[in-house]
């Protein structure tokens, strides 16, 4: 866990980029993550930045108690427009430091701020991977947002007992390989997952 507050900027604006590369064509391409196409990788983005927005301000209602899995999510008509303003709204709610202390709430489950903060800038990282994989997009995490990242997945890893990540069981990836192969390896994915030609 982060024990001062990051700045989600940096991660968010790679994140928004990436979004931006993404062509209309490729929106229905398969990607690292089991049954989402790029366009509902989109719209998880979508849905997690407006819910950890709202958990960083404390603002808990309806967007914060939606279950990730409840739904397949998806892209609207606007989502182009959405998801870069959603991002920078989500960046600004955790500059505050009263977003990393005490108690929030976001996917239906109570948390205390850092730990929800852990958790969203694992999201933007994984899945910022999972979109530029997908999109054959380049993809360079921020270092602090990867470093949360990988400190989050590996203790999460390290208290279950059936070998299995946040997302799906462990993929083992060399001890010296790349920080972000290991973090992708750590999240259920395995790290040379190439979209099919």
């Amino acid at each position: 866990m982060t024990d001062t507050p990051l700045d989600f900027g940096p991660q968010t604006r790679i994140v928004a980029r990436l979004a931006e590369g993404v062509t209309d064509a490729q929106l229905a391409d398969g990607t690292p993550c089991p049954q989402y196409a790029v366009r509902h990788v989109l719209g998880h983005l979508l849905g997690l930045a407006v819910a950890f927005r709202d958990a960083g301000r404390k603002d808990l209602g309806a967007t914060t108690d939606i279950d990730p899995q409840a739904a397949l999510p998806d892209v609207g008509p606007a989502w182009r427009a959405e998801l870069p303003k959603v991002l920078d709204e989500l960046a600004e709610a955790w500059r505050g430091p009263a977003a990393w202390t005490g108690m929030t709430r976001a996917g239906g489950f109570d948390m205390p701020g850092e730990v929800a903060a852990a958790v969203a800038l694992d999201e933007l990282v994984v899945h910022g991977w999972d979109l530029a994989r997908a999109t054959g997009q380049p993809y360079t995490p921020d270092p602090a947002a990867l470093e949360t990242a990988h400190a989050f997945l590996r203790a999460a890893a390290e208290e279950g007992d059936r070998g299995e990540g946040i997302f799906g069981p462990v993929v083992p990836v060399p001890a010296d390989a790349p920080l972000l192969d290991r973090t992708i390896g750590l999240s259920g994915r395995d790290p040379g997952w190439v979209r099919p030609a």
